[in-house]
């Protein structure tokens, strides 16, 4: 059977999280070499002894922060450290993914394309993964895809309570502002969170990454509008979106996304814009030096370092949500460690620098 703690692995494409949710947990990130060979392929080595162990790899499927690497290498780390550990008779592997990439191609939309998400969860299933542990997944029927099971948390009583303690947004002054008719079940569950309206932004897609808007439904006049998405990728939607509501009589706009691509110049781009604030999570790793003045990150570090503890003591995750909407506007989080594990001399020296530099910004996070 399973050891009784979880030994936590990650590649590269999100460190600074995995280390955060370990240090929430009162362990460390196993060792593990995870680099790259003279010719650029992908080289992984598992330095701790792990047979029988419950192990969880930590890695979002996303372009990591090291200058050169690219998303393909973040998925085939992962594919590779799941593989190295199945060898070495871990009793269960469960990948987590805070941001599943290529999830924007869960079906065919035209003829001779490929089925993306589907081909990425294969992939997972043949190295050996267990179990899946992801974050708002960018469309809810890839869980299908997987015959194990998957745990599709969701950030939004993260954005909600930001909002709430920090902003003072909720009740009838809000509108929540859905910015496309495929997310309108989102909004409408924000909405909730909010106790505010809901409005809908209709757009077209003549060419990929490229949106148009053509009507905005719902009732904007005098209100803060806060569009929520599960991702933000180019920015465009956002930035015309935001044109739109405010031509239409809205206050201020605020735009709410779980995760922070930030691709092609979206950043620069969104912090010029109307938008006053654009707040995501560390599902993605955002640099500090594009975020400007108006990119505000939250973390979900403790909502993967509960769900993980959860996972492994074999206890329901979906209890999680009667307690975040019990908790729903309450400023000030639990300080004190999930686990009580020893974690001792085993953390490297590294470890413990980039330790101490997420410990800051847990602090800085939970005082925002």
């Amino acid at each position: 059977m399973a050891t009784a703690k979880p030994v936590l692995f990650s590649g590269n494409s999100n460190r600074a999280l995995a280390v955060e949710i370990a240090h929430i947990m009162g362990t460390h990130v196993g060792k593990a070499l995870v680099t790259t060979f003279a010719n650029e392929e992908c080289r992984i080595e598992i330095h701790e002894n792990v047979r029988g162990a419950d192990a969880f790899v930590i890695q979002s499927i996303c372009k990591p922060p090291e200058v050169g690497r690219s998303v393909n290498d973040s998925l085939m780390e992962m594919l590779l450290m799941i593989d190295a550990l199945r060898r070495a008779s871990a009793y269960r592997i469960t990948a987590v993914i805070p941001y599943y990439g290529y999830a924007k191609q869960d079906k065919k939309t035209k003829g001779r394309e490929p089925i993306s998400a589907k081909l990425v969860a294969n992939l997972l299933t043949t190295a050996g993964v267990q179990r899946i542990l992801t974050v708002d997944l960018h469309a809810a029927q890839i869980q299908g895809f997987f015959d194990d099971p998957v745990d599709n948390l969701t950030a939004s009583f993260i954005l909600a309570n930001h909002l709430i303690n920090t902003k003072k947004l909720r009740g009838p002054g809000v509108v929540v502002v859905s910015p496309d008719a495929g997310g309108v079940a989102r909004a409408e569950a924000f909405a909730k969170k909010l106790q505010s309206s809901v409005a809908i932004v209709f757009k077209r897609r003549p060419r990929p990454d490229v949106n148009e808007v053509s009507e905005v439904v719902g009732d904007l006049k005098g209100k803060t509008a806060v569009i929520i998405d599960d991702m933000i990728s180019t920015g465009g939607t956002l930035v015309k979106a935001s044109e739109a509501l405010l031509e239409r009589g809205a206050t201020s706009v605020i735009t709410c996304a779980t995760h922070g691509i930030f691709a092609a110049g979206a950043a620069k781009k969104l912090n010029d814009s109307a938008i006053s604030e654009i707040v995501v999570t560390n599902t993605v790793p955002v640099p500090e030096d594009i975020r400007g003045d108006k990119i505000k990150v939250l973390s979900v570090g403790r909502l993967l370092a509960e769900t993980i503890r959860r996972i492994s003591a074999n206890r329901s995750v979906s209890e999680l949500y009667n307690e975040h909407e019990r908790t729903l506007g309450q400023d000030g989080a639990e300080d004190q460690p999930l686990f009580s594990l020893a974690a001792a001399n085993v953390a490297s020296e590294t470890e413990t620098v980039e330790a101490a530099g997420v410990r800051d910004v847990v602090e800085s996070t939970r005082k925002a």
